[in-house]
């Protein structure tokens, strides 16, 4: 009897110096791990856990940075910017020490929203193609595996991945094509962070206390229950990795109803600036404007007014895609246009390349004259150019309020709409439908964006 107790004694003692020694052990988040890609040309916070008051150092390209853990174990340095390239090899060295192998450095983007930025590469067209010619090591891919969470999470799960024909049917098909793209007229390494999650809603990627703070929002978020659950787990954990932008890809969710779909142009802005605040950086970000779709009637032309409207936030882009949805799918398959229409914006406002155009036509402008509507367009590279014929999906309204098809006619960068029974028209819409007949493009073969210029 007394053996067995002096066991249970010695087996409790050797668990608590276990324990002891697992929680002094240096720790780092998810995200820095084996084929990890470092943002280049900026400072690289670095941070994880140790013991309370434990020396740290960080080692990487002849750069040595050394601090101690606060009292509550966390630990942060930051590194020097680093030129593009690799492979490097990260250290962290405290009473243990951890290698991380073959870290590259070149541009990092995340990659956020519902299903259709989940949408894998295996399930966007000419699969089969893509795969073979996905042998590009310099492209990897983190995807955050970690659900939502009540509270704020300081890691989640995941592991970067190297891009071959045998992992990239898992990727995001949205952010590959678009890092594809990047990469190849940079010719630099890129990573791509995804998380995004099927069939949620904007409200749950925006912190909590942004939304209960926001005046505009007040009325929606009091009916609302779990409230940012999504940002917890799976947003705030990346803070602070350095990223070059983000890429945003939803709101079919939030179309399901027209009440709802109302907010969506406070709550893009909203999480835009969420995140800004929380990286501490002004980056870029873009988003795909929803596609045309049958089914969903004034909700998605709501969402699709709310992302237009957005783009009054400084260093923000969109992907307009009405003309390559698919009416009986709500998850297209032809990502590779999605991919190339962001990197087009990527590549012409956040890096300064030469692009044919980094969006198609947006509305700038608009006046009355007589019985005909002016509007002014943005984005008009090439000149404004009626594909297929004459100009279709504009429409005009009077004091009535009621709509009556109109026709247009392109002079410079104008487009001139009237009707021959509404002497006096007072608003003007254009593709204002879910799945709409409209042919107005760029001479760059970019589609113009469904707008508005009522507010009824």
């Amino acid at each position: 009897m007394k053996s067995i107790r002096f066991n249970i004694a010695l087996l409790g003692v050797l668990l608590l110096a276990y324990a002891h020694s697992a929680q002094a052990d240096v720790r780092l988040p998810a995200l820095f791990s084996d084929h990890m890609v470092l943002q280049q040309s900026t400072a690289i916070p670095v941070w994880g856990w140790a013991e309370p008051g434990e020396s740290v150092t960080v080692t990487i390209a002849g750069q040595k940075q050394s601090t101690k853990a606060g009292a509550g174990g966390k630990w942060r340095i930051k590194l020097r910017q680093l030129k593009p390239g690799g492979p490097k090899t990260l250290t962290v060295a405290g009473k243990n020490t951890i290698v991380i192998n073959d870290v590259m450095i070149g541009e990092v983007w995340l990659g956020s929203g519902q299903s259709n930025m989940a949408m894998p590469v295996s399930g966007a067209r000419n699969f089969e193609v893509e795969r073979t010619s996905s042998n590009l090591p310099q492209i990897r891919m983190f995807k955050v595996e970690s659900p939502g969470a009540k509270e704020e999470q300081e890691d989640c799960k995941g592991r970067w991945q190297i891009c071959s024909p045998e992992t990239v049917g898992p990727f995001s098909a949205t952010l590959f094509f678009t890092g594809r793209e990047i990469h190849k007229a940079l010719n630099v390494p890129v990573g791509l962070i995804n998380s995004s999650v099927g069939a949620t809603a904007i409200e749950a990627w925006i912190s909590p206390e942004a939304q209960r703070a926001s005046e505009e929002l007040r009325p929606h978020v009091s009916k609302l229950e779990n409230l940012g659950e999504l940002f917890n787990g799976k947003i705030a954990p990346l803070v602070p990795y350095p990223i070059r932008g983000a890429l945003w890809y939803q709101g079919e969710a939030n179309a399901n109803s027209e009440a709802g779909a109302h907010y969506y142009k406070h709550q893009l802005p909203l999480l835009i600036q969420d995140w800004r605040s929380r990286w501490g950086n002004n980056f870029p970000f873009a988003w795909v404007q929803l596609p045309n779709f049958g089914g969903r009637s004034n909700g998605w032309c709501l969402v699709r007014d709310g992302q237009l409207k957005s783009l009054a936030i400084p260093h923000t882009g969109m992907a307009i895609t009405v003309d390559i949805g698919e009416s009986g799918n709500i998850h297209p398959k032809n990502k590779q246009e999605v991919g190339h229409r962001l990197s087009l914006w990527a590549l012409g406002e956040v890096y300064g390349k030469k692009v044919a155009a980094t969006c198609g036509p947006v509305p700038d402008q608009h006046k009355i004259q007589g019985n005909e509507f002016v509007v002014t367009f943005k984005h008009t590279n090439g000149g404004l150019v009626s594909r297929d014929g004459s100009l279709r999906g504009f429409e005009l309204a009077g004091a009535d309020k009621l709509w009556r098809p109109a026709s247009a006619r392109i002079v410079a960068n104008h487009v001139i709409a009237s009707c021959p029974d509404l002497p006096n028209p007072v608003a003007l819409r254009y593709a204002w439908r879910d799945n709409p007949d409209c042919n107005l493009y760029n001479g760059a073969g970019l589609p113009a964006s469904p707008f508005r210029t009522d507010l009824w």
